[in-house]
């Protein structure tokens, strides 16, 4: 079947009451998420009459130009972003790439000397200069600077402070917190193992115990929490599975009942994702959600499991994904958002277009599938389903810091080898 022939799915023909069962009793989130249901359906209604064909676009050239301007000037909402600038870098330039647009050479550098701002003297980078280092926005300026991939990028990561602050911010229980004196939750365990085994400073003592930490946050519903003890979050789920994946002990998850509760997160009459039961779709969920499939057949593959899984489909409903972020998390001005009436951010434009690519690439070591909605223009770049970012230059990266040793006391580990995205054959 050709892109443009793939037809939109016929149960949205069916009214958003038939969809959501609330049992008659009637609650702040039924209400709600028969109000989204309602505004989809409208969406869906409105396209239906002005379009013959399901050829649903991807408004390429808007969110290229909503994405260039915010490299350079930003409006004043953006002021309670000031702790988070690394990831304005990271979200946007992402964007570009899967968007296959450029990044001019002096963008880069500038980015590169803001960046170099950003770092700690004592390792790890800050939300912005002059900031304490913590490890999200450690995590999106590394991401950020092998996103722009030239030796000017790479020698602006300290790896032996890096490494300093990394064993810093780890506990004795295998955690890590996201700055000295901070929070713990899995989100410091995947940045930390994602900027570590990037640079190739990952050494036994580093992550001594973050298996079994992050083990303990798989709860009774099959997905992973922020800490032990509390309710399963697509996002944790995605940064504790991820870091699993890079420590090479995604094995000693339940990965059955984490693909129970993953493919049930996908909404029956929306097609997004919600981030946990009971809750709205939301946009960014496509990358932290759909973003889970691709790590979850590798490891049923590593299991000898493939005889009984598709070779051509990620097991989750792709087209339904797709229908969701062209049709309703589009700015037509530019931008992506969560949900129809949501303003449009970076941070949305980032994981709706990250979740797109996921949605429309499948690949293994013995077979590569797209599955484009709409016109050959609406294909994206493929993505990383680990670190997110284009899988060309997480090898690059990898090729450059492998050739680096890591701290003299600790000995030479080689993260990811082979790295997931061999398996996935989107290189």
């Amino acid at each position: 079947m050709e892109a443009g022939d793939l037809p939109l799915r016929c149960f949205r023909d069916c009214h958003p009451e038939e969809m959501f069962v609330d049992d008659g009793v009637e609650t702040v989130t039924s209400r709600e998420q028969k109000k989204v249901e309602r505004s989809i359906e409208e969406v869906i209604n409105v396209y239906k009459q002005i379009h013959t064909l399901p050829e649903p676009t991807l408004l390429r050239e808007q969110h290229y130009q909503y994405l260039k301007k915010g490299l350079r000037h930003l409006s004043d909402a953006y002021e309670c972003l000031d702790a988070s600038r690394p990831w304005l870098c990271f979200w946007i330039l992402h964007s570009l790439e899967l968007l296959e647009e450029p990044i001019p050479s002096n963008v880069a550098s500038d980015v590169c000397h803001f960046l170099s701002r950003c770092q700690s003297p004592t390792g790890g980078f800050a939300g912005g200069p002059g900031q304490h280092a913590h490890l999200a926005p450690t995590y999106a300026a590394v991401n950020a600077l092998c996103i722009i991939g030239t030796e000017e990028a790479y020698s602006i990561i300290d790896r032996e402070k890096l490494l300093d602050f990394l064993l810093s911010v780890k506990q004795p229980d295998g955690s890590f917190v996201m700055h000295i004196g901070g929070e713990v939750d899995v989100r410091s365990a995947y940045c930390a193992a994602a900027v570590a085994s990037l640079t190739n400073i990952i050494t036994p003592k580093l992550f001594e115990n973050t298996p079994s930490w992050i083990l303990r946050c798989q709860n009774w519903e099959g997905g992973l929490s922020g800490v032990p003890g509390l309710e399963a979050h697509g996002g944790y789920t995605f940064c504790g599975t991820a870091a699993m994946v890079i420590l090479d002990k995604e094995h000693m998850l339940d990965l059955k009942a984490l693909l129970r509760w993953v493919v049930s997160r996908q909404m029956r009459f929306e097609g997004g994702f919600q981030g946990r039961c009971n809750k709205l779709v939301d946009g960014c969920y496509s990358f932290w959600q759909a973003g889970l499939l691709p790590l979850l057949h590798r490891a049923f593959c590593k299991q000898g499991e493939s005889a009984v899984l598709s070779e051509q489909r990620w097991m989750f409903e792709q087209q339904a994904l797709q229908e969701y972020i062209l049709l309703c998390c589009q700015n037509p001005a530019g931008g992506l958002l969560d949900k129809p009436g949501k303003a449009r951010d970076f941070y949305h434009t980032c994981y709706c277009l990250s979740g797109l690519s996921i949605a429309q690439h499948f690949g293994n070591l013995r077979s590569h599938h797209e599955l484009i909605l709409g016109k050959d223009d609406n294909r994206l770049a493929p993505t990383h389903p680990v670190y997110n970012m284009c899988p060309d230059k997480v090898a690059q990266a990898l090729e450059h810091f492998l050739q680096l040793p890591v701290h003299e006391t600790t000995g030479r580990v080689h993260p990811l080898s082979p790295p997931p995205q061999a398996e996935q054959s989107q290189s």
